[in-house]
């Protein structure tokens, strides 16, 4: 299939790009003595999922059950779930996945979670690998760092539940404009995390993990002496909200240490008036979660805005040339893991061809 042959609007991704994001963030990881859990929760595909295995990761963190689910099915070993189980059917289905994956690795950060999982491992005489979720700032989920070692011989009471580690994700640092700005943020966060691993250890509780750390603190958690690992996930893909915070030395206002891969192809289907046309791409086909606008790629002069669920609307500057009617246009997308949320498939293209097409993980839960 060629470019021009896609129906649109489709998620397509510049396979030369990705392989040197793939590449980059493992030669970076291999340097600094840290390993990577890359978060799926970005892209979806067990196919990139493999890719991410392949070139050295060691697992991969997921957001949701379903997500996990997918993994495992492909094969996928060393599943961490970030996010809190707490209902008892997920934890049911949660237990299914542990007896097929014993790696897998599960974050609690509150008692009742504790109680129900170990009741589940108990009635299936499974063990199951667990990570004190810390709240170091996010201010979501998991256990405040003074509580931490309290909630760690709370779990040692329950023989099937295995303490492997803490996840301490830093997510209000991870889009901090300024690499200095978000150094410090990110650096305040974790020293939360080594402290707690520190007195944890201490009192008796060996921690082989301390996983963190997102795209936009990359280079700064991998280099924290006590982080064993961290879990970027756009990294793959890229997109415009990422772009923006600023490289490593704080003076290019581009974060460019991974490429822009991804983008939303879509068609010219009206050219009505002179300095604009209507694109087939809304908001069902680009999440609108942050306020900028998606880019037209490579091409100059052009503007894109918003215009209804299947529509857009790309306007042309004094003097630029209006695209034609039916002409493909590619557009970088604000924000990648809600974006690709909408899609069930995305385009692996080499160039203008398709190389192959790999399904999207679709539902929540």
């Amino acid at each position: 299939m060629h470019r021009d042959e896609i129906p649109t609007p489709a998620l397509l991704l510049d396979l030369q790009l990705f392989e040197t994001n793939i590449t980059a963030l493992a030669q970076h990881c291999k340097w600094h003595r840290c390993a990577y859990r890359p978060h799926v929760k970005t892209h979806k595909c067990p196919d990139i999922a493999k890719r991410q295995i392949a070139a050295g990761a060691v697992g991969v963190s997921v957001a949701t059950l379903t997500e996990a689910e997918a993994m495992v099915r492909a094969g996928i070993n060393g599943v961490l779930l970030t996010s809190p189980i707490i209902e008892p059917a997920k934890i049911a289905n949660l237990m299914k996945l542990v007896s097929r994956q014993r790696d897998m690795l599960v974050t609690v950060g509150h008692p009742l979670q504790v109680e129900r999982l170990a009741a589940a491992a108990e009635s299936l005489e499974i063990p199951v690998n667990v990570l004190i979720d810390l709240d170091v700032g996010d201010k979501r989920t998991g256990i405040l760092p003074e509580l931490a070692e309290g909630f760690a011989k709370y779990i040692s009471k329950f023989p099937l539940l295995k303490l492997r580690g803490l996840q301490a994700y830093a997510g209000h640092a991870s889009h901090v404009v300024g690499f200095k700005a978000r150094t410090n943020a990110t650096r305040t966060a974790m020293e939360k995390a080594v402290t707690v691993r520190e007195e944890l250890e201490r009192a008796g509780f060996p921690l082989g993990i301390l996983t963190c750390g997102s795209t936009g603190t990359f280079n700064i958690d991998s280099s924290i002496n006590g982080v064993t690992e961290i879990q970027p996930g756009s990294y793959v893909f890229m997109d415009l909200d990422y772009r923006r915070i600023g490289g490593q030395n704080d003076t290019t206002t581009s974060f460019d240490d991974f490429a822009m891969s991804l983008t939303v192809l879509t068609t010219v289907v009206s050219t009505t008036y002179s300095q604009r046309v209507t694109v087939d791409a809304g908001t069902k086909a680009l999440a609108t979660d942050v306020p900028i606008a998606p880019e037209v790629k490579e091409l100059t002069g052009l503007t894109y805005r918003r215009a209804g669920d299947e529509f857009g609307i790309v306007s042309v500057a004094e003097g630029g040339k209006r695209p034609s009617l039916g002409e493909r246009l590619e557009l970088y997308v604000p924000h990648c893991d809600p974006t690709v949320n909408l899609y069930d498939k995305i385009y692996a293209m080499r160039r203008d061809e398709v190389e192959a097409i790999w399904p999207v993980v679709r539902g929540y839960g």
